[in-house]
């Protein structure tokens, strides 16, 4: 803009040199581009920094003080470099997923969401360090950012990282990129650790250690079944062996024959004339039982 207001005034002398003494519209010609360098020179003095964005002025390679947003005077040779404060997203995922190991070897990928904006009065800082909006994202929070994540799976063990732990590990890699980053003027909005999924040599190994819990499991069941079995056996026997102990204490040869009575009386009721061979010991003689008298 600088530039068309010096050709517009240097036209406007010429036409101006050009036209004197002459009639026709040479005058006006000069007076109207006299006008136009003017105001061109006024545009390019005005630079406008828009809502949610910080400028950061260069003169000469000196850098300015940070321009918030609004309406700003500067001098026509002034170069603004624009960034935005909204915060904008850190996609690591599909062709950028983050590859990392656990403590036990393990192969894991991570797709992450890193939502990061510039704190406006840190913008000189961040100019500074990487020059652009663009440069920022690619030389400071890309590089922290996986770095971070690759650390922090490097603590825990391939379960923890896709199951178990996956909250606690999100919280540690959200508040170590914010501990990395805010110095350096990038505001760590949100860190959202959207999946983790283990390689396929991995999740070989996993299924395999779940079949071999799963047998474990199976077997570890049996023998707690055989074991229940065999005490319920145990405490069977111990029954019996004490119900027979109290039978022998309780019978003696008196009561022995007079359950031999009892016996052959019920067959004697089919039978007149039954021989029991009953006695009073084991040396007694048989007992005749007539089943004709009642």
């Amino acid at each position: 803009m600088f530039v068309l207001c010096i050709l517009l005034l240097i036209a406007a002398v010429v036409l101006f040199l050009v036209g004197r003494g002459r009639t026709g519209g040479w005058k006006l010609g000069a007076a109207l581009s006299a006008l136009a360098g003017v105001l061109a020179g006024v545009f390019a003095c005005v630079h406008v920094v828009n809502a949610y964005e910080v400028g950061v002025p260069v003169t000469f390679g000196k850098i300015g003080s940070p321009l918030t947003s609004g309406v700003h005077l500067t001098s026509p040779f002034t170069d603004i470099t624009s960034f935005s404060t909204r915060p904008a997203d850190l996609d690591l995922y599909d062709k950028d997923v983050v590859e990392v190991r656990s403590s036990q070897g393990g192969v894991l990928y991570a797709d992450v969401t890193v939502k990061w904006a510039v704190v406006p009065a840190k913008a000189v800082a961040l100019y500074r360090l990487a020059g652009n909006e663009e440069a920022i994202q690619e030389r400071l929070v890309v590089p922290d950012s996986r770095e971070i994540i690759r650390n922090v799976f490097a603590g825990h063990t391939s379960e923890e990282g896709y199951a178990s732990a996956r909250e606690e590990i999100g919280r540690e890699i959200d508040a170590l990129i914010k501990e990395r980053l805010a110095p350096r003027g990038i505001d760590i909005t949100a860190v959202n650790l959207r999946n983790v999924r283990p390689s396929d040599q991995l999740q070989t190994q996993i299924d395999k250690k779940i079949q071999q819990e799963q047998d474990t499991e199976r077997a570890v069941e049996a023998a707690r079944t055989a074991k229940a079995e065999a005490e319920r056996k145990r405490i069977e026997a111990e029954g019996i062996a004490r119900a027979n102990q109290i039978i022998a204490r309780s019978l003696n040869d008196k009561v022995l024959y007079n359950q031999c009575l009892e016996a052959f009386k019920e067959a004697a009721k089919a039978n007149p004339v039954y021989a029991v061979p009953c006695g009073t010991n084991a040396g007694g003689s048989p007992v005749i039982v007539d089943g004709t008298k009642k």
